[in-house]
């Protein structure tokens, strides 16, 4: 198939075939629940400094354990998915991260809390991976970004779904039910196992593959590999320090360089950010990257971000704040539907789940400074500041995207064009 027709065939959702449709709903779904899961730890992290008496340097640090734990499962699940199948892996991992988040609510120590989280992460790690390269292999090369495009999205709404929990939760009980919530998703993967079928392109790449082809296929890939991986460090490095603390900084008192925002407040602006920001973020990468091509767009989408973030942190009046982060939200968590559809398409079928695990997932352990990093430098010069560390990151990972080749047109065999 030609580049110009790949990026104008219509996108038709009743068109798809079940098992296309299914493979969406399931990734989506392990993605929405991923991130409803993980962010409940910032959504509460001003209330847990309380609790435990944390500084920010140890808040960040917790969640740096779940995201270098995310790296370790990512790598792990990859190698799994690549052996004995995606959608069992899969399920597995929500089933880990679901246990744990509910372990989280039973903590009594900061030392238990951050066991649990970074048992957490291991299932976090592991989900990515799996529910993308699903989609990647069972829909065509000309439909792929719209359809990852629609599984990343899915962030978006179990964000917003977890500020909502949230706050309803610490209205009237404590945060401790808050983490008990998180073992709902365990309750998807019966559906996953029984009714998702495992892409007939890993099916048959299995049955025939040759003693060392996995091997000299990831040694075709590892240029690319490296360049993906380090412009997703620098664009999770940028996500993860803005995400991690924008929930604190807005409630935190101006005394303490913070906003003001009440905790009700808090709820209602993240769920704006997330469904005027995020979710058509995601969404419109999928139609950009289709139509004039993924690399463009990834680094279009990371220096857009990187050029936001000064403009939120100076923000004072809430109108502001919101529009800034809306734009940060937009741009700064699109560029992960990129990293979804590249990453499909530069590497091969023998070895995609375990590439796109340590491509997504190595950087997002990598990442894992950052919400240390912009808590120590909020500890010195307040979190605002801190958020130019962030910016920084972005423009980095922009520059990385441009030296990826382009692969709008291929049809995921690990060949690209440009």
């Amino acid at each position: 198939m030609s580049q110009a027709n790949s990026s104008v065939q219509s996108f038709r959702w009743s068109a798809a075939t079940p098992a296309q449709r299914r493979v969406v709903v399931a990734a989506g779904l392990g993605w929405m629940l991923d991130a409803f899961d993980v962010m409940l730890y910032s959504i509460v992290l001003a209330t847990l400094m309380r609790a435990f008496g944390m500084s920010r340097t140890t808040a960040g640090l917790l969640n740096a354990l779940t995201l270098a734990a995310s790296a370790l499962g990512g790598l792990l699940f990859g190698v799994l998915a690549d052996r004995f199948g995606r959608r069992r892996m899969l399920g597995i991992s929500i089933l880990v991260y679901s246990v744990f988040t509910f372990a989280c609510g039973l903590s009594t120590s900061i030392f238990a809390l951050a066991v649990f989280r970074f048992l957490l992460g291991l299932g976090m790690g592991g989900e990515w991976n799996t529910g993308a390269t699903l989609v990647a292999e069972t829909w065509p090369a000309a439909l792929r970004g719209r359809a990852l495009g629609i599984v990343q999205s899915s962030w978006a709404v179990g964000y917003a779904l977890s500020a909502v929990v949230a706050g309803l939760v610490l209205q009237h009980i404590n945060w401790r039910w808050v983490f008990f919530v998180g073992i709902l998703p365990a309750a998807v993967v019966l559906w996953i196992q029984l009714s998702v079928p495992e892409p007939p392109l890993w099916q048959r790449s299995r049955s025939a593959a040759l003693p060392g082809e996995k091997r000299r296929a990831f040694r075709r890939s590892l240029r690319q590999l490296v360049i993906l991986t380090l412009a997703n460090t620098f664009g999770m490095f940028g996500w993860w320090g803005l995400f991690t603390w924008i929930p604190a900084y807005l409630v935190l008192p101006a005394a303490q360089g913070g906003r003001g925002f009440t905790v009700l407040s808090l709820a209602s602006f993240l769920v704006i950010l997330n469904l005027l920001g995020m979710l058509p973020g995601y969404l419109l990468f999928g139609v950009v990257a289709d139509r004039f091509g993924r690399r463009p767009a990834f680094a279009g989408y990371l220096a857009a971000a990187a050029v936001s973030v000064p403009l939120l942190a100076t923000a004072r009046q809430p109108a502001f704040i919101l529009l800034f982060a809306t734009v940060a939200a937009f741009f700064g968590t699109g560029f992960f539907t990129g990293s979804a559809i590249i990453g499909s398409e530069l590497f091969s079928t023998q070895v995609r789940a375990t590439a796109l695990g340590i491509s997504y997932n190595v950087a997002r352990g990598l990442s894992a400074l950052a919400p240390l990093t912009v808590g120590a430098l909020s500890e010195r010069h307040g979190l605002a500041w801190a958020f130019g560390a962030s910016a920084l990151a972005f423009a980095a990972a922009a520059i990385f995207g441009l030296l990826l080749p382009e692969t709008l047109g291929t049809e995921g065999t690990g060949c690209t064009t440009g």
